[in-house]
């Protein structure tokens, strides 16, 4: 069993004390440190950082620490700690940020629908802050309302998109490696396995059989930005200086 890294180590310390301190006060951080859409109120350029830090429930943080530790230490052993949270956060500030850009793009789709049917910014603005709309008027199908609704609303948590990328990076310097998932427990080596997963996020994220309320484009480009550094690194043989 490989040895708690420091860098891993004081992130996992992190991430618990904001998952344990809220419930034993009984706050509520979501408006705060979750990111939020860049036109909802409670947004701040800030959570594109804290984020990462929040989970929404005990089976999201214990599986992504356990990821972190697992696949993280070796690359930590390797880089250095200051290398390591480097390629950290900028692995999962890029998948916020690609997230938010996808959301985004989806958004002013559906609000230029809205504008086209004729409804005014302040029409478009009140049915997003009571969910409510006249349905003679707004003819467009409920679930794209709701699609509108949701994303405008609805607070991205979690250190997924930065462990994505920790594990192409692992992908691409351990490529032999052997992983297996819980469910499919057959070990498949890591150069095949890795890719397979970021296949399974794209396909639900472009498609309406996603199960749960999963950021499929934050997995993506947190493993894409980790692809770039972690390949730039390689290919210039990145070691601990």
């Amino acid at each position: 069993m490989p040895r708690l890294t420091d860098a891993i180590k004081h992130i996992i310390i992190i991430n618990v004390i904001l998952f344990i301190t809220p419930q034993l006060l009984n706050i509520d951080l979501t408006n705060i440190l979750a990111l939020q859409f860049p036109k909802n109120p409670h947004f701040g350029i800030w959570q594109y950082v804290t984020h990462m830090f929040m989970h929404g429930g005990f089976a999201h943080i214990l599986f992504n620490m356990y990821a972190l530790w697992a696949f993280g230490t070796p690359l930590e052993q390797m880089w250095g700690r200051n290398k390591f949270l480097f390629f950290y956060f900028s692995a999962g500030i890029g998948a916020g940020i690609i997230y938010t850009l996808v959301n985004y793009y989806q958004f002013n789709g559906i609000y230029d629908q809205l504008t086209n049917l004729g409804l005014s910014a302040s029409d478009i603005q009140n049915m997003l802050d009571t969910g409510r709309y006249n349905q003679g008027l707004v003819t467009l199908p409920a679930a794209e309302l709701q699609q509108f609704y949701s994303l405008y609303h609805t607070p991205a948590v979690g250190a997924s998109g930065a462990i994505y990328g920790v594990l192409v990076a692992f992908g691409l310097e351990f490529p032999n490696a052997k992983l297996a998932l819980i469910f499919f427990p057959v070990p498949i080596s890591a150069k095949y396995f890795i890719p397979l997963i970021i296949l399974g996020d794209l396909f639900f994220g472009v498609t309406k059989y996603s199960i749960g309320n999963i950021a499929h484009f934050a997995h993506i480009g947190g493993a894409l930005i980790g692809f770039l550094i972690a390949w730039y690194w390689k290919k210039n043989q990145f070691r601990v200086q």
